[in-house]
Formats: C-alpha cells, sequence, structure tokens
C-alpha cells in the first residue's frame, strides 16, 4: 500500500511539472510568425529586463546567438557584475518549442531544464526585439546597439503591457563598459 502511494505521488509530481514546463509563453502574449532564425542570429544588447537572480547586479549585459552543429542554438550571455567588479558569462543552448517559423523556444543553461524564450515583436530589420519569458517575470528589450530609438520603445512597451507585464518593473541596462 505504501509503495502504491510513493508512486502516485511521484507520478502526480511528474505530471504537475511537466504541464509547468510546457507552458512556454505568457497566456496574453504571441509569439512572432513569420520568424527568421538566420536573422535572428548574432549579437544583442539587452537594453531593459526585469531583473532576476541570475542577472542581479550586472550592467553591459549582451546576448549571442549562433547555430551549433545539433541544429539548436548556442545561447552566450555575458554581463559584467558591478558589485564583484568583473565578467561574467553563461553559455547555454535553445530549441524551438514547435515550427521554426514562430518565434517561440526554450532555452537552457543547465542540463535538461529549460524555460521559455518568446520573440513577441521584432521589427523587420532584425535590429530591436522584445523577448518575453515563460510568464511576466521575465521580459528583455533588446537591440544591435547600445540603444534604441525612442518610437521603438514605446512601441515594446506597449506590446509589453498588453501582454500583461508591468513595464515598471523594468531596469534600464548601462553600457558603459567593454569586454
Amino acid at each position: 500500500m505504501k509503495t502504491k502511494k510513493i508512486i502516485y505521488v511521484l507520478m502526480t509530481f511528474v505530471t504537475v511539472v511537466f504541464l509547468y514546463s510546457c507552458s512556454t509563453i505568457p497566456e496574453k502574449a504571441s509569439a512572432v510568425k513569420p520568424f527568421y532564425k538566420e536573422k535572428y542570429l548574432g549579437k544583442w544588447y539587452e537594453i531593459a529586463r526585469i531583473d532576476f537572480k541570475f542577472e542581479k547586479d550586472l550592467n553591459n549585459t549582451t546576448a549571442e546567438y549562433s547555430l551549433r552543429e545539433d541544429g539548436k542554438i548556442k545561447v552566450d550571455n555575458r554581463g559584467y557584475n558591478v558589485k564583484e567588479k568583473k565578467w561574467t558569462q553563461a553559455v547555454g543552448k535553445a530549441k524551438f518549442v514547435g515550427d521554426e517559423n514562430i518565434a517561440m523556444l526554450k532555452v537552457s543553461f543547465f542540463g535538461p531544464f529549460y524555460s521559455g524564450y518568446n520573440v513577441i515583436a521584432i521589427d523587420e530589420n532584425y535590429k530591436y526585439a522584445l523577448v518575453a519569458g515563460k510568464n511576466e517575470k521575465y521580459l528583455w528589450i533588446l537591440s544591435r546597439e547600445t540603444t534604441i530609438p525612442e518610437d521603438i520603445k514605446k512601441d515594446y512597451l506597449k506590446v509589453a503591457e498588453n501582454s500583461g507585464y508591468n513595464t515598471g518593473d523594468l531596469l534600464w541596462v548601462k553600457h558603459d563598459k567593454q569586454n
């Protein structure tokens, strides 16, 4: 009887974790379609983000995306830790949740654990992007340069708010150091 109860608890736990991990985009957000991954590859500067523990105290943050031999996307994040006064780096991988024509991906920096990475706005030249995480706790504004035009910024803030984000929570990233 005790073994059956343990198996039931484990199966329930696995099911909850599976269902939770399948949620890769906030309910009110929509991933960009059509999406061209080749145009998205390369270096991006983080203009703003909702801060979280893995990027805490970082400025001068960038993300560089490139294709891996296995077809996944290499993710190379860098930033300058202002408290420790040193550069940090995290290398991970991303893969599409479904069709590569839809900007809905999952990214992992820790083995088999993935989290949502969804491009919810992008300009036609792939110079500016708004990226949503799996829920309203994760949001990034990215640019190919260290700044973003005011009109793009306003548009992206509106898209974020319409997607359920509190844009007052955004941290605006400084780019004042070279790595």
